[in-house]
């Protein structure tokens, strides 16, 4: 018969269950703590790089000197982690009551916009369609694409020469029946202007002189 899965992955016995409760109880006294110390460790970088009054700048450092001790001592965190942290915290006060820039959160924020970041992500989904679609590719597979890259290309150029050569013979015949419409209408002009030059040289030696008796 087949097994149903288990709905419950958790511990089940009871010194599994004590463990339970145990860091349950553990974690709402301590938590409180290690908040608590990171506030005042924030308060004191916010003093310091605010440009106020000295001694209120040292006060705020000295509470948080006192809060990552007392979170120490409480086993909140751990004493080395405690000693860490109030060193930087003294390096950052120190180079901020200089005039140094300091950095007072302890996350890096990224400066992306909405707009790069949804150009970022069509991206990654393009490249992982592509990378989809090609699979796992040998060697020859690679260079087999390549050929057929380039003969794609070689075709394309070779279908645009064509179409070019195709376009030109109608471009010259279409020439040529203009130049021969304009051939045949200066020839019909002198055509009709010809006849009346003649008529003219016929009427004129029409004139009769009498004879003499």
């Amino acid at each position: 018969m087949a097994k149903t899965p288990r709905a419950w992955t958790g511990a089940r016995t009871p010194s599994g269950l004590k463990r339970v409760r145990q860091a349950e109880r553990r974690h709402a006294i301590l938590q409180p703590r290690r908040t608590a110390a990171k506030t005042f460790v924030a308060g004191a970088l916010a003093a310091a790089t605010s440009g106020g009054d000295a001694e209120t700048a040292a006060i705020a450092l000295a509470a948080a000197h006192a809060a990552l001790d007392r979170a120490a001592k409480n086993g909140a965190i751990h004493a080395n982690a405690a000693a860490r942290r109030k060193s930087r915290l003294t390096l950052k006060f120190n180079a901020a009551t200089g005039g140094v820039a300091v950095q007072t959160s302890g996350r890096v924020v990224k400066t992306t916009s909405k707009a790069q970041a949804a150009k970022a992500a069509k991206a990654r989904i393009s490249a992982g369609k592509a990378n989809k679609a090609k699979g796992a590719q040998t060697a020859a597979g690679k260079a087999r694409a390549a050929v057929s890259k380039t003969a794609r290309a070689e075709a394309a150029a070779a279908s645009t020469a064509r179409a070019t050569t195709a376009e030109t013979p109608k471009a010259t015949t279409k020439a040529a029946a203009t130049k021969a419409a304009t051939a045949k209408t200066p020839a019909k002009a002198t055509a009709k202007k010809a006849p009346a030059k003649a008529t003219a040289t016929k009427k004129a030696p029409a004139k009769k002189t009498p004879a003499k008796t």
